[in-house]
């Protein structure tokens, strides 16, 4: 995804001069093609990222649209302050990208798990949030956040992702969902990169004699509420799953929909429990550690369905 991610942004940023991009010094590595193309779109803040984020807010005010880039909490938790007042409340034109949603830094420590990132962005008002599961959709994201005018938070893995899709999503929107298989009986929502997990533990369900639908939500806010109605009232369960807490993400937004109307469908969501990891280890290793690996999902649905 980050890999895609830079690529993409370099042919947006080529095309159009107002778009800028801005580090908090990281990610040279991957970065490099960008500042050597575009030098004179391109700033490293240094390790400041609160400092960043306002940077960012101002050069949008003078028509810019900035892309602000840092791994796990750091352009995040670290900058709520800055993103409240100084890009969502004035509408600012600012992408707040993250490397590393979840697991992905989970060697790193808690301090680098970036697993209540989504239930704090999409509290803030008009901040829109976007988790692409594959590069895919990372691509299709990019472009369609570099149009939107406001506030948005992309939230990425960091590479190596398996593809959910089969080629580029030219019919891509903000806020619908994509569906990847029709199914009966249980239907699972996804966001983010967790979804190589669900194609897993979809297989594992057939096994046992369930064939569950599969959708992804690339866009967390604005939700897909028009889908997410239509499957709560054809499926006998909804299964969300998320490399983030259960309280305040991705299910808690599914739940709040579904709360509004009648129904026939239950509600499961999966993922990090509510508490910190004391685990270290990589990506794979804290899923498995959190049930969050295929066969773990597979066998809580089928313990719910039962």
């Amino acid at each position: 995804m980050r890999d895609t991610f830079v690529k993409t942004l370099i042919e947006l940023a080529k095309s159009n001069p107002n778009i800028e991009l801005i580090t908090g010094d990281l990610g040279f590595g991957v970065l490099k093609p960008f500042w050597e193309a575009l030098p004179d779109q391109f700033i490293n803040a240094g390790i400041a990222e609160q400092n960043m984020t306002s940077l960012a807010a101002g050069m949008s005010l003078e028509g810019k649209t900035v892309f602000t880039y840092s791994i796990g909490n750091f352009p995040t938790l670290r900058c709520v302050e800055q993103i409240r007042n100084d890009c969502a409340y004035h509408n600012a034109n600012v992408k707040i990208v993250c490397i590393g949603g979840g697991f992905v830094y989970g060697s790193l420590g808690m301090s680098h798990q970036a697993t209540e990132d989504i239930a704090i962005m999409r509290a803030l008002p008009d901040v829109a949030v976007f988790a692409p599961c594959d590069s895919f959709e990372t691509v299709a994201v990019t472009k369609a956040i570099a149009e939107y005018h406001g506030t948005c938070y992309l939230r990425l893995g960091r590479g190596g992702e398996k593809p959910i899709h089969n080629g580029p999503l030219n019919d891509f929107k903000i806020g619908k969902a994509i569906k990847i298989s029709d199914g009966e009986r249980v239907a699972i929502f996804s966001t983010g990169a967790i979804c190589d997990e669900i194609l897993q533990a979809r297989e594992e369900l057939k096994s046992n004699g369930i064939n569950p639908a599969v959708y992804t939500f690339p866009t967390v806010k604005p939700l897909d509420k028009d889908t997410i109605i239509d499957v709560a009232n054809k499926y006998d369960v909804i299964v969300t799953c998320e490399e983030h807490n259960t309280i305040g993400g991705f299910g808690s937004a599914v739940a709040e929909v579904i709360s509004e109307f009648d129904h026939k469908a239950r509600l499961l969501k999966i993922g990090v429990p509510d508490c910190y990891s004391t685990y270290v280890g990589n990506q794979k290793y804290l899923r498995g550690q959190f049930g969050l690996d295929g066969k773990s999902i597979s066998k809580k649905i089928l313990d719910a369905i039962k």
